[in-house]
């Protein structure tokens, strides 16, 4: 201890006046002094980090608050691309952009009412008649269990029974307090329907404008993809959306033919739900469109309905294999498998409105791709087309096969033997040389049976 302290103070004697001595760094796992000082560095990172965990909170409930608007404006900025070709034709004939677009809109809009009043008015026909004659179905029904099952049912009875139930009191019940949220949901549906067509309607008519003003930010080279990509876009949803009208067209046409052959009722109304149900509904389309109208030929005859049945699965066959792949050859020819993939991906993730925007977006992605991506000559290799080389045969089937072509040559001087047996006595006589290496035929011979 007097050796440290004589140290220590030797040490400050032999400093400079006004100046400490330095000290060392300090050893492992020792605790910093009162005096040390907090670096510089560490408020501001915790300040940063409390900052950027702030601000990834409030985007992500935001997000969450406004998924139903992004949502809706995609659907609106789908919608404008559809129509961009036929606004931009009317824009190109002279008239204003703005009146274009609402000459367009009009008359989506009457297309859609037409076919909702056709569908109500069937619908609520096809109600009454059953209401009408539900008392003849209850009847129908009452004599066949009688008459299989030996009861004494009466209508009057079982009516009375349905009156009086609870079961029925608890459905009126509740039907009156459901009245309020269906009215709430069809008052959503339309304030929605209301935000996607104004947003559409502005992306139409000010497609140009909104194209300068998203250019106005980019350089140069980058204004040139992006609206190459916008024209590929264009090209691909409003092509998608033509083809899909066409195939419903003649697709409506071909089975009101039938349903007025076999006097179907509403045979107009059905022919509509048919054409736009099988083709603007991916995949479960055309099962739910052939389903009204087998249902409505049911009630006239059953065999009515199953001829509904086998011609609409003859025509989807004709659809898929003729009709659409000349009319979407040249719009959104993409694969069947990646189609359907696509309209899956997108149910996954938006719902019904991933369903129908998945095509077009996919269609819009392959082409965009398909433009930057560099494509090379295919080899002439015939692994290519699912053939394989010859010379993958494995080398036993090969010596099986050698042998096999060989068996018919060795097999036909033995045939030939018995015809001959005279001349063959004589060859031991004549082949006697043949060791010596003197008889040519007899040896000869001999070498051609070994």
């Amino acid at each position: 201890m007097a050796s440290t302290d004589e140290t220590g103070q030797t040490a400050r004697h032999t400093s400079p006046a006004g100046t400490t001595p330095p000290t060392g760094p300090p050893a492992d796992g020792a605790v910093a002094g009162p005096g040390a000082r907090m670096p510089r560095w560490l408020p501001r990172a915790m300040v940063l980090a409390l900052a950027l965990i702030a601000a990834f909170q409030l985007g992500s409930w935001a997000f969450h608050q406004l998924t139903g608007l992004l949502i809706n404006v995609l659907i609106a900025f789908f919608l404008a691309l559809a129509i961009e070709p036929a606004v931009s034709w009317m824009a190109g004939r002279g008239m204003r952009r703005g009146f274009a677009t609402f000459l367009v809109f009009l008359a989506v809009l009457i297309a859609a009412a037409g076919f909702v009043t056709l569908l109500g008015s069937m619908l609520a026909g096809q109600i009454v008649k059953m209401v009408e004659d539900f008392p003849e179905y209850l009847d129908s029904v009452i004599n066949w269990v009688n008459g299989h099952f030996h009861t004494e049912l009466r209508r009057v009875d079982i009516q009375e029974g349905l009156l009086r139930s609870d079961w029925l009191r608890n459905y009126v019940q509740n039907s009156a307090t459901g009245v309020l949220d269906v009215s709430a949901q069809v008052l959503g549906g339309l304030f929605q329907l209301l935000t996607i067509l104004l947003f559409s309607f502005y992306f139409a008519a000010d497609g140009p404008r909104l194209r300068r003003g998203l250019c106005s930010v980019l350089p140069p080279a980058r204004q040139a993809e992006v609206l190459r990509a916008w024209e590929i876009a264009v090209d691909k949803t409003g092509g998608y959306l033509y083809s899909r009208g066409l195939m419903a067209l003649i697709s409506g046409v071909a089975h009101y033919i039938l349903l007025e052959i076999l006097e179907v009722p509403y045979a107009p109304a059905l022919a509509v739900w048919v054409g736009l149900v099988s083709q603007f509904i991916p995949t479960i389309g055309t099962y739910l469109a052939g389903a009204l109208p087998m249902l409505i030929a049911f009630t006239v005859n059953p065999w009515y309905a199953l001829w509904v049945l086998i011609f609409v699965v003859i025509y989807q066959q004709f659809e898929n294999y003729v009709l659409q792949p000349k009319l979407t050859s040249k719009t959104v020819d993409i694969h069947p498998a990646v189609a359907f993939g696509s309209v899956i991906a997108g149910t996954a993730l938006l719902g019904a409105v991933g369903a129908l925007i998945a095509i077009p977006a996919v269609a819009t992605l392959q082409a965009f791709l398909g433009a930057y991506v560099k494509r090379y000559d295919v080899t002439d290799d015939p692994r290519v087309h699912g053939r394989r080389y010859r010379r993958a045969v494995s080398g036993t089937s090969t010596r099986l096969r050698k042998l096999w072509m060989r068996r018919p040559e060795q097999e036909g001087p033995e045939q030939e033997g018995p015809e001959q047996e005279g001349p063959k006595q004589e060859g031991p006589k004549q082949g006697r040389p043949g060791p010596e290496g003197t008889g040519g035929a007899g040896d000869t011979g001999g070498g051609g049976s070994s």
